[in-house]
């Protein structure tokens, strides 16, 4: 698949903005109860909504832990308008994974359907990136391959390099990060295996 083929917030039907709103509207939740359960401003999530605002993996994931959805469900098309619709729901298509377009980073989904307990995904840095820039931390267990470039892993406060081929599992609950130590871009194959309370990317 092409990783330039990425999902943005931008106006139309098809944008995370529009999806946001269609989620919001069926959970019954006006925009002032969004904002009180998420802690996102009324103004954001209206600038979001409405396509104005390019929102960051945190903000994304506060307004999703609100209404109780995954990554899956802010980022997937019906599969009725994929040329795949005849699949069973266990299989996702190489050329039919949503990605999420962060700039230096790029979230390629993998997992098939919606799962509360398990999310799928591979991890694209650019040299010189990481993850966010913050130590990132919630109930779940984590793992994972480095596919391509090498990364360093931090996990409470413990550093270490990884290279092609070289895996590792951690307490999610643990503040964590991720960045590309290589001059090329890194490939990580990321492993999500929530709390029922939690469904994350």
């Amino acid at each position: 698949m092409d990783r330039k083929s990425t999902v943005h917030a931008e106006a139309g039907e098809d944008s995370v903005g529009a999806t946001l709103r269609l989620l919001r509207k069926q959970k019954g939740m006006s925009l002032k109860a969004l904002a009180e359960a998420s802690g996102v401003s009324v103004g954001m999530i209206s600038q979001v909504e409405r396509g104005l605002a390019n929102p960051s993996v945190r903000l994304l994931t506060s307004l999703r832990r609100a209404l109780n959805v995954s990554f899956q469900e802010l980022f997937t098309k019906p599969a009725s308008e994929t040329e795949h619709a005849g699949d069973p729901d266990f299989v996702r298509r190489a050329d039919n994974r949503p990605i999420i377009d962060l700039g230096d980073l790029q979230k390629e989904l993998l997992t098939p359907t919606d799962k509360p307990h398990l999310q799928l995904m591979i991890i694209h840095i650019d040299p010189g990136a990481e993850s966010g820039g913050w130590a990132l931390s919630y109930p779940a267990e984590k793992g994972g391959l480095v596919i391509s470039g090498e990364v360093l892993l931090s996990v409470d406060g413990k550093n270490v390099a990884l290279l092609p081929g070289d895996s590792f599992a951690f307490d999610g609950m643990l503040p964590h990060s991720l960045s590309n130590v290589s001059s090329e871009t890194a490939s990580v194959l990321w492993i999500i295996g929530a709390v029922q309370f939690d469904r994350h990317l």
